[in-house]
């Protein structure tokens, strides 16, 4: 078990809010794919940026230096989150809200979704509807993680599926969110805006063995599942994932394993 979750049990189990600690412990890795993002947002006057889903306010960070003279507005449903974020960036606006249902008061010259949309059922809906807040030439940035099917996921749905806990997170592992082809998404927005910008990167990431996996994972894709389970439980979950991740990354002649995260890309102007 890793000392992260260790600490988590030894205080009184999972909570429903996001662990902010858990989320940064790869700051730099998950901050990379918000770098190269807006390195490809088109560039016009901004004045009005918000950041929809900002977590602990890394991706706010940039936004702020990027457009030092803009208002800058973040938005997340965790408390834990919005706290780190103010503290990181205090010139910036953080606002309690689920951006399912946000609708700005003003056009806005920029919206940007780092790995916020694909927690969403209706994000493809939900896109188009970001596109109306935009004022004419205004730009939607977003990224999204697009690892459903990556060995990481596809062990953790088995063991969810595989253990006493069967009946509780069943249900979880149906509801993940699956993204669509890249033509998909093209053949929806292309006509909503004047040009787009859509690609996939996929990050390779060496981690300190299958250890350095399950803590990437703690801190986002297995939050879920974690949060229905108690203590005891949490253990041998961790411990029956941690055994098909054995399996599935080697190690590499430095003990590394190679974790390949897939993202899908969209940067658009109005």
């Amino acid at each position: 078990m890793s000392p992260v979750l260790a600490e988590r049990i030894e205080e009184g189990g999972a909570t429903n809010d996001w662990n902010s600690s858990l989320y940064l412990k790869f700051e730099a890795e998950r901050t990379r794919a918000a770098r190269d993002l807006l390195a490809r947002v088109p560039y016009c006057d901004t004045h009005r940026v918000f950041d929809l889903g900002c977590g602990p306010g890394n991706s706010t960070q940039l936004l702020a230096m990027s457009f030092p003279e803009a208002e800058i507005v973040g938005l997340d449903k965790s408390d834990n989150m919005l706290a780190v974020a103010r503290a990181r960036t205090p010139t910036a606006t953080f606002i309690k809200e689920d951006i399912a249902h946000w609708r700005p008061s003003e056009h806005a010259d920029l919206i940007f979704a780092n790995a916020a949309l694909h927690f969403l059922p209706d994000h493809r809906s939900l896109m188009t509807r970001l596109l109306s807040y935009l004022r004419p030439g205004g730009r939607l940035a977003v990224q999204m993680p697009n690892n459903t099917h990556e060995v990481s996921h596809a062990a953790m749905r088995m063991v969810a599926a595989d253990g006493p806990w069967a009946s509780r997170l069943l249900p979880v592992a149906k509801s993940i969110m699956v993204l669509g082809p890249l033509e998909e998404y093209y053949n929806l927005l292309a006509p909503l805006c004047s040009t787009i910008d859509i690609w996939q990167t996929v990050y390779v990431h060496p981690l300190d063995g299958p250890d350095g996996v399950v803590e990437w994972f703690e801190g986002s894709g297995l939050r879920p599942f974690l949060d229905l389970l108690d203590g005891n439980e949490r253990i041998e979950f961790l411990a029956r994932y941690r055994e098909r991740l054995t399996q599935a990354y080697p190690r590499q002649p430095n003990g590394k394993v190679l974790l390949g995260y897939p993202r899908l890309f969209f940067a658009l102007q109005k």
